[in-house]
């Protein structure tokens, strides 16, 4: 007969087994990282981060650290060592990590304001200048992000051949990688480049806004740019919104509790998670590794392209 006190004596049982299996793990990761790529400053990557990685410390019950990379290639590499646990990746990046072997899985992605979960690659210029399609920018200055950057890089080469232009540098008078979205964007209001790829959800939604927000675009005078100021030429098929990612060696229970702390986030802190997210983001959406085999894909058919190239 199954009594009260059984039960009881289970569930106790249950409970002393799942703290100590916790403790396990605490031990042998008592810090874990966490690593972003900055598509702003540093000072406001730190800024907008920093309160939920505190949250992710309080509920994980043990130090988080934000550690802020130089590039994709840092997050791939830290990932692959072991000495970065949890990684905030793009698409394309994420697809590079898979491809050459990193032990990495995907467990959520942002979830946009209007409920959805991808985003889109654009071609941007000045408003002032007379260029309304990618023909138009035949021979000017072309800026990209970050080799790896999906929308900085990868999709804009994989749209360029759908329209015909298999070798972005044999198309554009010069093609430079300026580092982050941010270098792009102002690349372009500048008059560096005369035509910028960058990440774009929605009007209110992208790089662009943010910067435009934060009056970090000017005018020759000094005046702030509005959105007015550039124009889309290209706009490109839906992207899936990059991952979150654990070291797929991590203990089942870390990882779980790690997915757990992203999913409660907009309820349990939602200080911490409006200010990560700056009113562009609803929360965090599950997801698996499979979710990005497409995007695998179309970095096989950017690295064909670029051998293609060299040969």
């Amino acid at each position: 007969m199954i009594t009260r006190r059984i039960v009881l004596a289970g569930a106790a049982a249950l409970a002393l087994t799942a703290s100590a299996s916790a403790q396990d793990w605490k031990a042998k990761y008592p810090e874990l990282t966490f690593a972003v790529v900055p598509a702003e400053n540093a000072s406001g990557v730190t800024e907008r981060w920093t309160p939920f990685v505190n949250y992710l410390s309080k509920e994980l019950g043990v130090k988080v650290t934000l550690r802020i990379a130089n590039d994709y290639a840092a997050v791939i590499e830290g990932q692959r060592s072991g000495n970065i646990q949890i990684a905030s990746y793009g698409s394309a990046s994420f697809a590079r990590a898979r491809l050459t072997g990193v032990k990495t899985d995907a467990f959520a992605n942002d979830i946009n304001a209007d409920g959805s979960t991808g985003y889109y690659s654009m071609f941007f210029v000045k408003a002032s200048s007379p260029y309304k399609t990618i023909e138009d920018v035949k021979g000017k200055n072309l800026g990209l992000v970050d080799p790896n950057s999906t929308s900085g890089n990868n999709v804009p080469r994989f749209e360029l051949n759908k329209k015909g232009i298999p070798d972005a540098e044999a198309y554009f008078s010069k093609v430079v990688f300026t580092g982050s979205h941010e270098n792009a964007m102002l690349a372009l209001a500048q008059g560096t480049v005369d035509v910028a790829a960058n990440q774009w959800t929605s009007d209110d939604d992208s790089t662009l806004a943010q910067m435009l927000h934060k009056g970090m675009l000017k005018n020759a005078d000094g005046s702030p740019m509005k959105k007015d100021d550039f124009r889309i030429v290209h706009k490109s098929a839906e992207i899936i919104n990059g991952p979150y990612a654990y070291n797929s060696d991590l203990p089942d229970d870390l990882k779980a509790a790690i997915a757990k702390a992203f999913f409660e986030v907009p309820t349990k802190d939602k200080a911490a998670f409006d200010k990560l997210s700056d009113g562009q983001k609803k929360g965090f959406h599950p997801a698996t590794t499979k979710d990005w085999d497409g995007t695998i894909e179309l970095i096989k058919f950017v690295d064909a392209l670029r051998k293609k190239k060299a040969s």
